[in-house]
């Protein structure tokens, strides 16, 4: 009601003063423009309505959950990610039958985002192997930065001339959908029997990508608010971003595994890291970060906490890297985010549909170009033909897509949709190019193709 209220004096306001302004002595303008006042009240009072009944809300966050977990089971089963099951659902609550109007959705976009965010993130760093990693750091940051740039420059010529957009929104595009998704590929890795160091440099280079996405992404928001770039900004911004990621996450990870160790048998002791992670994530946007850097480096640390321990010579804390908690939490986050990435979904403007299909195929081709470049004869042929396919965009870039509307960017709306169908096309890639691999020969008995369920013996009934 409140924000009823402040909409309609501002709106008040604003018309009040251009009357004033220009048609102080002109009765019939005076008239026309409290027409105009009271069609927008009118459209500020549709807006602000209730989403939907109590009663259709827990029904769908029923369906939702539902939904996600069938989804999770297929997708260990067949390999094909649950996200495009949960965007789809969201298509047929929102746009097709209209339950939630995408209007309330926006409203509750920047928390919902940050939440996402910040436990996807987390995630990402507690499912990371530091001892695989080393092994395969180097392929990794080759194959994270050179696919990076060579995707946003793709999406960025594409948007700027088949779009129409100027440079810097086409840029932003670009630096939304560059990376893979760490949120699918941790996920897939985990369903496919390539070797361990492949395993490790597709679950970091995802990671890195979600961080070089997120960190990139927040410099051009407020490039495109500010009205200029430059290089020298984006450089220092970004050292910023790395220096306070870092700092905060090795700084508060380390003795936060040390204190968690005298919380081992409390009650709270994940919920308790879970507030000391909201807190990092405040004080990384404090002095510039995004907070996507210090989640994943305090995930890294507690989930690595065996090996650390080791080095710095404490028991161990107990806060698993399979804490039932956790993977609640990370689920509902997950499976709720993709639906309402759904919600905002529309088929108006077929230009943007192509558009995604497109740039997305266009991705695939440069992906295949970049793992030739990247990998070298260490790494088996079935290795590379599922490095070669590992596109998905996911979590990550839905979650940067929703912020130009919070921040009212120019082609806001337009983001959330290119994303969406930009998304579902790069899983879709994925799924049967990972299909695909199955025909691919393995270099060893114990390794190559995808794990299929041992068959019993002959004999052993």
């Amino acid at each position: 009601m409140n924000y009823v209220i402040l909409s309609i004096l501002s709106v008040l306001r604003g018309q009040i003063q251009e009357i004033s302004i220009f048609d102080k002595f002109d009765s019939g303008i005076i008239i026309e423009k409290m027409n105009e006042i009271q069609e927008l009240i009118s459209t500020i009072a549709v807006q602000d309505g209730p989403i939907a009944g109590a009663h259709v809300i827990l029904l769908a966050a029923g369906v939702v959950i539902f939904l996600g977990v069938a989804g999770e089971a297929f997708f260990k089963k067949t390999g094909i990610p649950d996200v495009a099951f949960l965007m789809i659902l969201g298509v047929i609550i929102g746009p097709v039958l209209g339950i939630i109007q995408p209007e309330a959705v926006i409203q509750i976009v920047p928390y919902f985002a940050a939440l996402a965010l910040i436990i996807i993130m987390f995630d990402g760093g507690l499912n990371l192997d530091i001892k695989h990693m080393i092994k395969t750091v180097h392929f990794a940051f080759t194959l994270a930065i050179l696919g990076f740039v060579l995707s946003v420059v793709l999406v960025t010529l594409g948007a700027h001339y088949a779009l129409e957009w100027v440079w810097l929104d086409s840029i932003l595009l670009g630096a939304i959908v560059g990376g893979s998704s760490s949120a699918i590929v941790f996920g897939l890795v985990r369903n496919i029997r390539v070797s361990d160091e492949t395993k490790s440099m597709l679950s970091f280079e995802s990671a890195l990508t979600d961080i070089l996405s997120t960190i990139v992404a927040f410099i051009l928001f407020e490039a495109i608010l500010a009205g200029h770039f430059d290089f020298q900004t984006l450089e220092e911004t970004l050292g910023r971003a790395i220096v306070v990621g870092l700092v905060l996450g090795f700084g508060v990870g380390i003795p936060w595994m040390y204190v968690s160790t005298k919380l081992a048998n409390a009650q709270h002791g994940y919920m308790l890291t879970l507030g000391i992670l909201f807190v990092l994530f405040f004080l990384a946007n404090s002095f510039g970060e995004s907070g996507a850097l210090t989640a994943l480096v305090f995930g890294l640390m507690l989930g690595n906490k065996s090996h650390l321990a080791r080095v710095l010579k404490f028991k161990l804390p107990k806060i698993e890297t399979d804490d039932p908690t956790h993977n609640q939490l990370t689920f509902l986050v997950r499976a709720f985010f993709f639906v309402f990435v759904g919600l905002m979904a529309t088929f108006g403007q077929i230009e943007y549909v192509v558009f995604g299909i497109l740039i997305t195929i266009a991705i695939y081709f440069g992906r295949t170009i970049v793992g030739k470049i990247t990998l070298t004869k260490r790494f088996s042929k079935l290795d590379k033909n599922v490095t070669y396919v590992m596109i998905p965009r996911g979590l990550a870039a839905a979650v940067l897509a929703t912020y130009p509307i919070t921040m009212g960017l120019p082609n806001a709306e337009a983001y959330p949709q290119i994303v969406f169908f930009i998304i579902l096309s790069s899983v879709i890639i994925t799924t049967i190019g990972l299909g695909k691999t199955k025909n691919t020969p393995p270099p060893e008995s114990m390794e190559g193709g995808f794990i299929k369920p041992p068959e019993d013996p002959p004999n052993s009934k």
